[in-house]
C-alpha cells in the first residue's frame, strides 16, 4: 500500500512543528526536498514547504531521503529508546536525513497542553500525570518480573548458572589445564 502522508497525519505533524518555532527553521533549509517513510507495507511520503511546514508528496515527486523501519521498532521509538534509532534504515540525501533523525529524537508533543483546551488544565495535568504513571508502573513491573525470573532460574531452579559459579568454573578449568600442563611435563622429563 503506497499512497501519499494523509492529511490528517501532516495536520498533526505541522502541529508539533509550529510548537517549535526552531525546528521549522531548520526545516526551511531543506524546502522541496521530498522524503517517503517505509513502515512494514505503508508508505508515507512529505515534502518539506518553504515555510518548514510539510505536505503530502506528490505521487510523482522524487524522493530525496528514504526511510525504512520496522512497524517492531515504532514502540521502541515512541519510548526514545536510543539503540532503536540506530536500526532506522536511510537512504538518499544525508543532510535531510540528520536533520529528521534530530527532530525526531528532541521534538516532542506538549500533549497536556493541547488536552488542557479540550478539558481544562487540572483535568489535563491529572490525565498526563496518570498516563505518565502507568508507563512508569508498567516498566517497572516488566523489570521486577525479569528480576525475579532471573532469580528464580539461577538460584531456585538454575537453568542459567550465575556469574560467581561461571567464574568459579573458568578458574577450575584453568587450574586443571595448568596441572595437566605440569604433569605432561613431567611425563616427558621421566621419558
Amino acid at each position: 500500500m503506497s499512497s501519499p502522508l494523509p492529511h490528517p497525519a501532516t495536520g498533526a505533524l505541522n502541529h508539533v512543528l509550529r510548537s517549535a518555532p526552531l525546528a521549522m527553521q531548520r526545516l526551511r533549509k531543506h524546502a522541496g526536498r521530498t522524503a517517503a517513510f517505509h513502515v512494514g507495507p505503508v508508505t508515507l511520503a512529505f515534502t518539506v514547504q518553504t515555510t518548514g511546514e510539510v505536505t503530502a508528496a506528490l505521487p510523482t515527486a522524487t524522493r530525496d531521503l528514504t526511510v525504512r523501519l520496522s512497524p517492531f521498532l515504532l514502540p521502541r521509538l515512541a519510548a526514545r529508546e536510543e539503540a532503536a534509532y540506530r536500526e532506522i534504515e536511510m537512504q538518499g540525501d544525508m543532510e535531510l536525513a540528520q536533520e529528521i533523525s534530530f527532530l525526531a529524537r528532541h521534538l516532542t508533543w506538549d500533549v497536556e497542553e493541547d488536552l488542557s483546551r479540550v478539558v481544562g488544565d487540572i483535568a489535563a495535568h491529572r490525565l498526563v500525570s496518570g498516563a505518565k504513571d502507568f508507563v512508569r508502573w508498567g516498566r517497572e513491573a516488566a523489570l521486577r518480573a525479569s528480576q525475579g525470573a532471573a532469580e528464580y532460574w539461577t538460584e531456585e531452579s538454575p537453568l542459567i548458572a550465575s556469574r560467581v559459579k561461571v567464574e568459579s568454573f573458568l578458574r577450575d578449568v584453568s587450574e586443571l589445564r595448568d596441572a595437566v600442563e605440569r604433569l605432561d611435563k613431567r611425563v616427558a622429563r621421566l621419558s
